[in-house]
């Protein structure tokens, strides 16, 4: 069921999605988190990790490194570092292991560093900044698979993400079937609009005669 709904994610895109999560009164896209290159679009299950301020005791291992071995082929890692930009949560060694993984893509919120390396590794990533500064001494992995926080918006192992050039946008696990379906008609009815545009029709007459306004109202009140 999981890969289904995955793959019919990929098809969308996460403007689509935003909307969705709209109608249902669900909160899902995150502020200010772009990609660090210009990387493809992104979907899949997500596995998290929690990062903290390194105190006395030095980890035995650094972060990230747990959660991408338990991570499977496709899914989606989401940092956790409270906003941080002020030291890289994520680098190059990093993301050549995701990649090697088979490993979708990494969401960071707080920076990153190595993004030359990343880029020729070809691994998107997307986060609120680069930063050249080592995690190294100063931030440790905390937790992984547990719910953490990305921005405004509450993630739990097993969610959904998409990300693309607008942005990032997260979908409860529960709520995926749901959500998706309305993605996935929200996505038709502007094709529609779109390729009436294409033929000519005035977008006043377009936006009026397929209701643009009310696709983004509750969907309770529709």
């Amino acid at each position: 069921m999981a890969k289904a709904l995955v793959d019919r994610l990929s098809q969308l895109d996460s403007c689509a999605v935003s909307d969705a999560l709209d109608r249902f009164g669900l909160r899902g896209a995150v502020i200010g988190i772009r990609p660090v290159w210009p990387c493809p679009r992104i979907a899949g299950q997500v596995v998290t990790i929690r990062l903290k301020p390194a105190g006395l005791d030095r980890p035995k291992q650094h972060l990230g490194a747990t959660a991408i071995n338990a991570a499977q082929a496709g899914d989606v890692l989401v940092v956790d570092n409270a906003g941080r930009v002020d030291v890289a949560s994520w680098g190059g060694m990093l993301s050549l292991a995701a990649k090697t993984k088979r490993i979708q893509g990494v969401i960071l919120d707080g920076a990153c560093r190595d993004i030359d390396e990343i880029q020729e590794i070809g691994l998107p990533v997307y986060a609120r900044g680069a930063v050249p500064v080592t995690a190294r001494g100063r931030i440790m992995q905390e937790s992984f698979n547990q719910e953490i926080q990305c921005g405004a918006v509450a993630v739990r192992p097993a969610d959904l993400v998409i990300a693309d050039g607008s942005g990032v946008v997260f979908i409860p696990g529960q709520k995926a079937e749901n959500v998706i379906a309305e993605a996935e008609a929200i996505a038709q009815r502007q094709e529609a609009m779109t390729n009436a545009i294409r033929a000519g029709r005035p977008v006043v007459e377009v936006m009026e005669s397929m209701a643009y306004e009310s696709m983004l109202l509750p969907k309770e009140k529709s």
